[in-house]
């Protein structure tokens, strides 16, 4: 079995299959043919995604009933006061497919010292002049839910990065570079 951490940059699909010129995760190493991302991000996110021939693990990390830890940086425009970061921690109601839909508790705290190389094309902080870094740490993965969750509390993302799955983090991997793991080390950072 292989386990693979990769740093995904902005612009970049999380898949292998090249699709409307957009660059894909097989730039960043000839990975084996039989390892996929378990989860995605989308084009506009970045950060730490996984992957792995270990269908198992997949199932496990995927199952919304193992409540497993996701942790991001959000670059929001403005300061989310006290009662926003309240609303997002008791759960917001966002759009899932057509569908309202609230979300599970999560844990939100602004971050003080940020250090992420600058994306590329970097935030037009010109025009979104007033910003805080944030970290929300879920336990589902609903498409674009972190984005929404923000935007429910009238907060839109600048920029989102995914710096953890439980313990499995992308301390060390720079934009477009991977870390190879052992299974006994993968399983026991993602508490399996």
């Amino acid at each position: 079995m292989k386990y693979y951490a990769i740093h995904k940059p902005y612009g970049m699909l999380s898949q292998f299959t090249p699709e409307a010129g957009h660059r894909t995760i097989s730039e960043v190493f000839a990975f084996p043919r039989d390892v996929y991302p378990v989860g995605r991000l989308d084009l506009d996110s970045e950060g730490l995604l996984l992957l792995t021939n270990d269908t198992a693990l997949n199932k496990l990390l995927l199952d919304p009933a193992n409540k497993k830890n996701k942790t991001y940086a959000v670059l929001t425009e403005g300061l989310p006061d006290g009662e926003a970061i309240k609303k997002l921690e008791a759960g917001v109601i966002i759009n899932n497919k057509g569908v309202a839909y609230k979300t599970r508790p999560s844990k939100v705290q602004v971050l003080d010292l940020v250090k992420f190389e600058e994306r590329v094309p970097p935030v037009n902080y010109t025009k979104h002049h007033t910003h805080t870094w944030m970290q929300i740490t879920i336990s589902e993965g609903k498409n674009r839910q972190v984005r929404k969750m923000f935007a429910a509390v009238g907060h839109p993302v600048l920029r989102l990065i995914r710096t953890a799955i439980e313990d499995l983090t992308l301390e060390d991997i720079g934009q477009g570079k991977f870390r190879e793991y052992s299974r006994d080390a993968c399983y026991r950072l993602l508490h399996i």
